[in-house]
């Protein structure tokens, strides 16, 4: 597979920085995949992984913001959050709904809480096209999850006069 821009290109470093990865673990295949995929771009960037683990794609949001408020109030906040889960389309609505309402609820809390937020959450009509979008060898979702997080964070910290 060639390369796409976002896998060619360098991850910023970002020492000391912590990032929050939320997956869930509907499909432990396809988790492992993702998860590896985030753990080798945050290496790159020398940033320090949390993982949590949750049972769908549902919870994953509601994870991230009691997480995001525990590690504040410990005063060991969060420079990223990357969010990893799986949903393939089956008979019923239930597709449209966890796909929709997950990435909505991540949109919506990404911008109210202003943290930097990959989302690797797959939304695919088949495991095959999944296991295309997981592996680190194809698609490497999880990394360009990883990387949308850490790009943003890092032009965080440029704005706010860290870099």
């Amino acid at each position: 597979m060639v390369a796409t821009h976002a896998q060619s290109r360098p991850v910023e470093p970002l020492p000391g920085a912590r990032v929050l990865v939320v997956e869930a673990r509907y499909y432990d295949g396809l988790a492992d995949a993702l998860l590896e995929g985030v753990r080798a771009v945050c290496a790159e960037a020398q940033v320090a992984v949390d993982v949590l683990t949750v049972d769908g794609a549902l919870e994953i949001p509601a994870c991230v913001a009691i997480a995001l408020d525990a590690a504040a109030a410990a005063g060991r906040p969060y420079e990223a959050a990357v969010t990893l889960g799986c949903v393939i389309r089956g008979e019923t609505a239930h597709f449209e709904i966890v796909a929709f309402e997950s990435a909505r609820a991540l949109m919506d809390l990404s911008v109210a809480r202003k943290i930097p937020l990959g989302n690797g959450i797959l939304t695919v009509e088949t495991e095959a096209q999944a296991w295309a979008r997981a592996k680190v060898s194809e698609m490497d979702k999880g990394g360009g999850a990883a990387r949308a997080a850490l790009g943003l964070a890092a032009i965080a910290g440029r704005l706010r006069g860290e870099a």
